[in-house]
C-alpha cells in the first residue's frame, strides 16, 4: 500500500511538473509580430498611410536563438527595430534613420502589454 501511494504521488507530480512547464513556452514569432503591431498602431500616426499604405509596414526580421527581430517602417522613411526577448517578452526598441544614418536606443516595452488578454 505504501508502494502504491508514493507511486501515485510521483506520478501526480511528474503530471503537475509538465504542465508547468508547456505554459511557460516563451514567446512565439507570431505573439512577437502581433504585440509590435498592437504598440505601433497604438503609438504611430498612421492616417498618413490611408492613401498609401505601402509606406508604413511592420514585418518580421532576423531571428536569433533568443530573440525575434520586428521592423517598423515610419512614412518617413526612417526604421524601428523591435528586438523581441523569446524568453520574457522584454522588447528592446532601435530607431534608425538611413538618410542620417543616425541608430539610437528607443527603450523597451513589456510585450505583454500589448497582447490581447485571453477572456
Amino acid at each position: 500500500m505504501k508502494y502504491i501511494v508514493l507511486s501515485s504521488i510521483f506520478f501526480i507530480l511528474l503530471f503537475c511538473s509538465c504542465g508547468t512547464n508547456t505554459s511557460k513556452r516563451g514567446i512565439t514569432s507570431e505573439m512577437a509580430y502581433e504585440g509590435v503591431s498592437n504598440y505601433c498602431y497604438s503609438t504611430y500616426d498612421w492616417s498618413i498611410a490611408k492613401d498609401n499604405p505601402s509606406i508604413m509596414y511592420i514585418k518580421m526580421g532576423e531571428e536569433t536563438d533568443s530573440a525575434y527581430q520586428v521592423v517598423f517602417r515610419s512614412y518617413t522613411g526612417a526604421f524601428v527595430y523591435f528586438y523581441v526577448d523569446k524568453t520574457s517578452g522584454t522588447t528592446r526598441m532601435e530607431e534608425y534613420v538611413p538618410t542620417l544614418n543616425v541608430k539610437n536606443e528607443a527603450g523597451t516595452i513589456n510585450l505583454f502589454d500589448y497582447l490581447k488578454k485571453e477572456k
